[in-house]
This record gives C-alpha cells, structure tokens and sequence, in this order.
C-alpha cells in the first residue's frame, strides 16, 4: 500500500473525491442493471467482485497481500457494505439509498476517529459534518422510488456501518488494501446467496449487461476502492467522510435526470449543502 509520505493531501482529497463520484456512477448502473437484467442485488455484488478479482489476478504488477487476517477483514467488511448498498438501492430507490448509506458516514468516522484514533475534531470539520447532516436530512425527506422503502432503509444503515468500519480500520493503521484476496473474499462470501437469488441473467441484452457488469467491476471496484485506501493515507477519517458526500451527490443527479426518480426542491438544497460541507474542508 502507499506510504503516508508518498501521498500528498490534496493528492488524497482528489483520490477521494474520484473515488466517490465513481461509486455515485456505479450505484446508478447497478439500479439499471438490476431493473433490466433479471439479477438480484446479491448476484449483482458477486459479479462486481468477481471481475475485479480476475483484472487483478491478470495484472503481473499484483502481489498476494503478506497479511491474510487483513485480507480476509478488509473483503469481509467491502461484501457487506457493498451487497447491502446494492439492496437498499434495490429496495428503496438510488437516490435515497445512497443517501441513508452515506449519512451515517461523517458522524461514524468522526466519533470513531476521535475516541479510538485520536484525531482531532476541528471548528471546521464539526461545521462541515453539521452541514452534511443538514443536507441529508433534506435529501432523506425527498420521496422513496424504490418498493420497500423501509428494508431499503435499513440495508442502507448496514452499509454505511460497514463503509465507516473499513476508513477506521485503513486510518488506524490496519492494512485495508483493495488486493486480488480481498476481493476473492467478497465473491467467496456472496456466491452461495447469488446461487440462490440466481446467478445468471434472465432479462434484458447479454451485451448490455455484460458491459455494465464489467465496468461495475473496474471502475466503481477495482479503482474507486484503490484511489479511497490510497488517499486515506494522507486524509483525515472526518475528511474522508465528508468528502464521499459526492456520491450520494452523484446518485441524486443521475437518479434524477436518467432513471426518472422525483426531482424536489429538498433535492436542490440539500445537494447545496453538502457541496458546502466538501468546500469547507477542501479550504487550505
């Protein structure tokens, strides 16, 4: 993994932030895929991890992690927030799953970084995550698109829990990598419940989902999650958190303009102030 060192701050901010975004983007082709396909949110976490298995175990530049216990963590915890994020999109719409996902993340992070890390919680950053929760209350307020919005709105709970477990775990020091053995961990872990739920897609163009299933694989997989543990090297937990903000940013947009999700004036102003929050810890 990069070294502290190695990664400047604002270098870790902009890994952050594109990370975030293209976690946004994959959210809003894992619900597309997931309307057209036939596959479930289980099956569609297994394919994402397997694809990103298999581009790292091709990749001659990958070296097996020296730390199993770590490995096995760090795809134990990416199998739950991910799976149950894929369900709460399924379940209770992009645009307020993600949101609930993500909600929870600054106020998990910053507590945790600073009882069990030690960081140090700013005048800026309180501001920020203050903003960030008044943002999502906004956003939360906005209509459910999804079926059940209640079971979505718990998987979503689950996920952000799982999301802030790992930036502590990374930020204190913990070896959470996105290597070729965690993401075998994550497959290892879902493939029974995929079989169940099925597998193999029954709906829509073999073409068309393939491409969505490898992309979700590389982009919001293989390289968010790389981009996310390299800037958290350099990156405050409080920072990071809030700065994954983007994506729920990122969802709502799309959800909006492409998959015909309500559009509210709550929408527009809790976007504002989330982009507030980002500004005000992105400030020198």
């Amino acid at each position: 993994m990069t070294s502290h060192a190695a990664v400047p701050f604002r270098h870790g901010l902009l890994s952050i932030s594109a990370a975030a975004v293209a976690w946004g983007v994959g959210g809003a082709v894992a619900a597309l895929l997931m309307r057209t396909s036939g596959l479930g949110p289980v099956a569609v976490s297994c394919w994402r991890f397997g694809v990103a298995a298999l581009c790292l175990a091709l990749l001659p530049s990958e070296r097996p992690s020296g730390k199993p216990g770590s490995t096995v963590l760090t795809g134990l915890g990416l199998a739950v927030s991910q799976c149950a994020y894929f369900g709460s999109v399924h379940y209770a719409g992009l645009g307020l799953g993600t949101l609930i996902t993500i909600g929870a993340g600054p106020v998990l992070t910053s507590l945790g970084a600073h009882l069990l890390l030690g960081e140090r919680l700013t005048r800026r950053s309180a501001a920020a995550v203050l903003l960030a929760l008044g943002g999502l209350t906004l956003l939360v307020a906005a209509p459910a698109a999804g079926p059940r919005p209640a079971l979505g709105a718990a998987l979503a709970v689950l996920a952000g829990a799982g999301q802030s477990g790992l930036t502590l775990w990374a930020r204190g020091g913990g070896s959470a990598r996105a290597s070729t053995g965690a993401f075998t961990t994550g497959l290892l872990c879902l493939l029974p419940f995929a079989a169940l739920q099925g597998l193999l897609p029954t709906l829509g163009r073999p073409a068309l989902t393939g491409g969505a299933l490898i992309f979700l694989g590389t982009v919001p997989t293989l390289l968010a999650y790389r981009w996310y543990f390299s800037g958290l090297t350099s990156v405050p937990g409080t920072t990071a958190s809030v700065l994954v903000l983007l994506e729920p940013a990122t969802a709502a947009v799309i959800g909006v303009l492409f998959l015909g999700e309500p559009f509210t004036l709550g929408l527009a102003a809790g976007s504002a102030l989330l982009l507030a929050a980002i500004a005000a810890l992105t400030r020198p």
